[in-house]
């Protein structure tokens, strides 16, 4: 089982179309001016290295690179060449599932998968410009996982004969699957380490973080996942709009509006894929850097966009009214069986 991952695919899609950009700081992300509220999608190496990362508020990535180059997202020209990496994956006559833009993984019968990973590399280089990195593993996890030791534009292999030599003594968030949040509470247990995380007893994590999660991340701490590979298409669980406001909003009139006009929106997005909503979540982003989300059940699945503004509206009660708003999104999870 191989994993494949475009190494920072949005900025090299831009070298490619500016060749002159190779070897800068490039930075990718909302309509490309640091002077404007946006995220970071995605940096290129070269602005990693002045601890730039996907995710940053783009006024921070312009204190820390100020001569970097700076981009908007170009979303049709991302779709197009990853487009162009899936077809040349299939060419391999592998299984192939689409994970998003740039990875994938691939169900590989081979004998020496080290060496059909180079394969892969290749093609992908020779069919669209760009480099990737393979992770191969006895399972995706593993695979996933892999991929970032080889990364760039490198090869790692990852199962079950070396996991604890490589893993074990990583901290938890290296785990895929496995965030900040959940590594503070992992490490308020005395589980500090992988090795750790794997030999915690499973009636305790049970008791700690549920019945099917606790069991989970014993299982993430011995490199358990999935083998299957599917080439089904992705279906997407839901729909989101969100809009970050240049200027602080302290009327929360004002951001009910704005909810609103987002629900409609994703009604929209929803009906066009002719599936109902079943959920709806508010997502309020305070200043100067917080986020808070809250959700709650449709009465009844709809793709109504009355109904779904109502509701997203309504949650806006749950938010302390008292604090200034620098952005706020809608998500609406859909009925998966339409």
């Amino acid at each position: 089982m191989l994993h494949v991952d475009l190494d920072e695919f949005l900025a090299a899609v831009e070298v490619l179309r500016h060749p002159d950009l190779a070897g800068k700081p490039v930075v990718v992300g909302g309509r490309g001016d640091p002077t404007e509220r946006g995220v970071v999608s995605t940096a290129s190496y070269a602005a990693r290295r002045f601890g730039v990362r996907s995710g940053m508020p783009l006024r921070v990535a312009a204190r820390k690179i100020p001569d970097a180059v700076f981009l908007p997202v170009d979303a049709d020209a991302y779709n197009e060449m990853s487009q162009r990496v899936m077809d040349a994956l299939r060419g391999l006559g592998v299984t192939v599932e689409v994970l998003g833009w740039d990875e994938a993984f691939l169900g590989v019968e081979s004998d020496d998968p080290e060496t059909f990973a180079t394969v892969v590399r290749r093609s992908v280089l020779d069919a669209t410009g760009l480099h990737c990195s393979v992770g191969i593993g006895d399972n995706k996890l593993r695979a996933k996982i892999a991929t970032g030791f080889g990364k760039p534009r490198g090869q790692f292999t990852l199962t079950r004969v070396n996991w604890f030599a490589v893993m074990g003594d990583l901290g938890t968030s290296a785990l895929w699957g496995i965030g900040s949040k959940t590594a503070k509470k992992l490490d308020a247990l005395g589980i500090h380490t992988v090795r750790e995380l794997a030999t915690a007893s499973v009636d305790e994590m049970a008791s700690r973080f549920g019945p099917k999660t606790g069991p989970w991340l014993v299982g993430l701490g011995r490199g358990v996942g999935s083998a299957e590979v599917s080439s089904e298409p992705w279906i997407a669980r839901s729909h989101s709009r969100e809009t970050t406001f240049q200027h602080n909003l302290t009327d929360w009139d004002e951001v009910a509006e704005h909810v609103r006009r987002l629900s409609e929106r994703v009604a929209e997005d929803i009906a066009a894929e002719q599936r109902a909503g079943i959920r709806v979540e508010v997502k309020v982003r305070y200043a100067p850097f917080t986020t808070h989300t809250t959700s709650r059940a449709l009465p009844e699945s709809t793709v109504n966009p009355s109904v779904i503004a109502a509701a997203a509206v309504s949650l806006l009660d749950r938010f302390d009214h008292e604090r200034q708003v620098r952005l706020v999104g809608v998500r609406v999870e859909m009925d998966d069986s339409q």
